[in-house]
């Protein structure tokens, strides 16, 4: 749990370099209800005007804005940077953001139900809260953090999800999910080593030759989880729920569970 706290919040490391307006009154961190993160300092049009203005194989950089509560619903952002942006409640429903760099944003209880995120580079980024059903994060670097967030039948295939274990200047980097929604998504072929999962419900998810070396899985619910090929070499399933997985009789290092006995089996 402890693990979770430093690495999910990792972002908060780099707050040093951010505007002032940013930075919390006592030690919990950031103020995330100042202008900086509630407010906008462009307009929908405004970033219309500027991807318009394009030409060859330029860039519209929005690194470090504030968008706050913008609607870009169904917008063509593929073309844009929103490294270290705050688009937190913004409404990205069926947005197409792939390939998009994503880095070290704020996107708390921001809507990407349905948006396309392939190939995208999410590393430090915050969807805390945040709706994602249905997204597409297929081949993508998905070093995020998606704490109490709704990703239901959302597609990470191929996507590396996985702690960089060479590089840790930052803390232990890798796809958070405590208790996130995950029912129904799909992660075939995706590298989950590490990721964090502890009390998220992954009902009726496709894991077929998933990675999840040393994953932490500590309470999460994996009922009717199709996990033909997924290796399990090491992952912490600790009060987790395992006892009706699909093709279970498939899975790789199935016997070398952490805390196999203390999982849930009914």
């Amino acid at each position: 749990m402890l693990k979770f706290i430093a690495a999910s919040y990792a972002a908060i490391l780099t707050m040093a370099s951010l505007p002032p307006a940013v930075v919390a009154q006592d030690m919990t961190g950031l103020d995330t209800s100042s202008p900086a993160f509630t407010k906008s300092e462009m307009t929908r049009a405004d970033i219309e005007s500027g991807l318009a203005k394009l030409r060859g194989a330029e860039v519209l950089d929005l690194s470090g804005k504030s968008l706050n509560g913008l609607d870009l619903s169904g917008m063509d952002l593929r073309r844009t940077k929103l490294q270290s942006a705050r688009i937190n409640n913004v409404n990205f429903k069926d947005a197409n953001l792939e390939g998009v760099v994503l880095d070290q944003a704020w996107a708390l209880k921001s809507n990407l139900t349905g948006a396309k995120l392939k190939g995208s580079s999410l590393f430090a980024t915050q969807f805390g809260g945040s709706k994602l059903d249905g997204a597409d994060f297929s081949n993508a670097h998905v070093a995020a953090d998606f704490s109490n967030a709704s990703v239901t039948g959302a597609k990470f295939d191929g996507a590396n999800l996985s702690a960089d274990e060479k590089n840790q200047s930052m803390g232990l980097m890798r796809g958070a999910f405590k208790s996130a929604n995950l029912d129904g998504s799909s992660f075939k072929g995706a590298n989950m080593a590490r990721v964090m999962m502890e009390y998220a419900s992954l009902r009726g998810a496709d894991l077929t030759n998933a990675n999840l070396r040393k994953a932490e899985l500590a309470a999460s619910d994996l009922t009717d989880a199709n996990v033909r090929g997924a290796n399990f070499d090491g992952a912490d399933v600790d009060s987790a729920r395992i006892g009706h997985l699909i093709n279970a009789n498939e899975a790789k290092n199935f016997d070398k569970l952490k805390n196999a006995d203390r999982s849930v089996r009914d």
